[in-house]
């Protein structure tokens, strides 16, 4: 089955969610809440795909202008997503597996793996990479 793309069904979209350019941190969490929705959406639609990938990319830009990262770890990208985001270490045991391992992790005593990388990844909706070195 070929998706098609509708654009009255994306203009309609466009129209209820009024995405643009992110200037505040109120309006990237209300962004990331939104693409947070369509990203655990089964069955989406390629109109909410673009709809998704257009708050990605309008996500992105924010906080790479508000958080500039430099030379970064995996340890440091981590502290600064869970800090961007208001998360705890608990927030992140369903990710890791246990409380162990992410208090292991945010401390640095332990290097994320390959696997939790990716599991970060699609957690904070950012490519694996960041968290592997």
């Amino acid at each position: 089955m070929t998706l098609t793309f509708n654009p009255e069904t994306y203009a309609s979209l466009l129209a209820q969610y009024k995405p643009k350019v992110i200037k505040t941190d109120e309006e990237n969490e209300q962004a990331i809440a939104l693409a947070e929705e369509l990203a655990h959406r089964e069955n989406r639609t390629g109109e909410e795909s673009a709809l998704f990938d257009l708050l990605l990319a309008l996500i992105e830009k924010y906080e790479d202008e508000k958080y500039p990262m430099g030379d970064s770890t995996p340890h440091s990208m981590l502290l600064h997503l869970m800090e961007a985001r208001d998360l705890k270490q608990a927030d992140l045991e369903e990710i890791l597996g246990s409380s162990e391992v992410v208090s292991e992790v945010v401390s640095g005593k332990r290097e994320i793996s390959l696997v939790e990388a990716k599991a970060l990844g699609e957690f904070f909706h950012v490519e694996p990479e960041l968290f592997s070195c």
